[in-house]
């Protein structure tokens, strides 16, 4: 009996948690160290005054929060970040799904959500300013208006494109309109539904610090603004590496919940 031809190719355990951690932490991370890297390099070789060297910058932003000094105004960008993309939010989508379920709605809307996309906000900053003065409200109206419209159209797009033949199997079942919403049409357009979602936090995060920084003076982008006024380049630095920390971080954490929430999808 030839046992040589019984025996079975042995199979090699493929990567662990902690292989596959390393992995993905070096791939998402190599090309962020490399540009800090070359940063340094630059900043210490030519010596400009606007190019601080990447070590410098980040000892500036741990001074800022060591000292408190960009402890108050995180907390009102943030909330102003959080109520206008909210907004944006509850809007955009209520907006998307009506004009992806109306021929009617979207004809009336569609040239005015594309127009609204392409405008810069800060265009309506006049009109913002001379309704609500210089309060929170400019300010988060400017957040709004710069990721309701990704929202909108992503919506729109996504409940448009449902697959017919799902709508007309749930016809035939006797499904009425809001049992197809809910069950078949929302499922079906999450995932773009979630990936203009991701598109509008970023956006809304470019509104926060424009709006800060043109319109009221305060929050993060209203102390940049001061800090450039004075020339003070390794601090103007220091708190624009900090809004890209906090644009990565919501990113990933919108990136992590669309994941969890569409893992069914595969």
């Amino acid at each position: 009996m030839n046992t040589a031809s019984q025996r079975q190719p042995i199979a090699l355990p493929g990567p662990g948690r902690v292989e596959r951690w390393l992995r993905d932490f070096v791939s998402d991370w190599s090309g962020i160290a490399i540009i800090m890297l070359v940063w340094e390099i630059a900043g210490r070789l030519l010596g400009h005054i606007w190019l601080p060297p990447f070590s410098s910058v980040c000892a500036r932003l741990w001074e800022l929060l060591v000292n408190g000094t960009l402890g108050p105004h995180l907390v009102s960008s943030l909330t102003v970040l959080a109520t206008g993309f909210l907004i944006a939010l509850v809007l955009g989508l209520v907006i998307g799904i009506l004009m992806g379920l109306s021929s009617w709605v979207n004809t009336a809307l569609d040239i005015y959500v594309n127009t609204f996309l392409v405008t810069p906000g800060l265009i309506f900053a006049p009109i913002l300013f001379a309704i609500f003065g210089l309060s929170d409200a400019t300010r988060i109206s400017v957040v709004v208006i710069y990721a309701m419209f990704i929202i909108v159209i992503n919506t729109a797009a996504a409940v448009r494109n449902v697959d017919r033949p799902l709508l007309e199997m749930a016809a035939s079942y006797g499904a009425n309109r809001p049992t197809a919403l809910f069950r078949i049409v929302l499922p079906d357009a999450f995932p773009l539904i979630i990936a203009g979602i991701r598109m509008g936090v970023g956006r809304a995060v470019k509104g926060m610090v424009n709006g800060e920084m043109f319109i009221a003076l305060v929050g993060i982008g209203g102390q940049a603004a001061r800090y450039g006024k004075q020339f003070d380049f390794t601090s103007v630095w220091a708190l624009s590496v900090f809004i890209m920390i906090v644009a990565v971080v919501i990113n990933q954490g919108v990136s992590h919940v669309e994941r969890r929430l569409t893992r069914w999808v595969d």
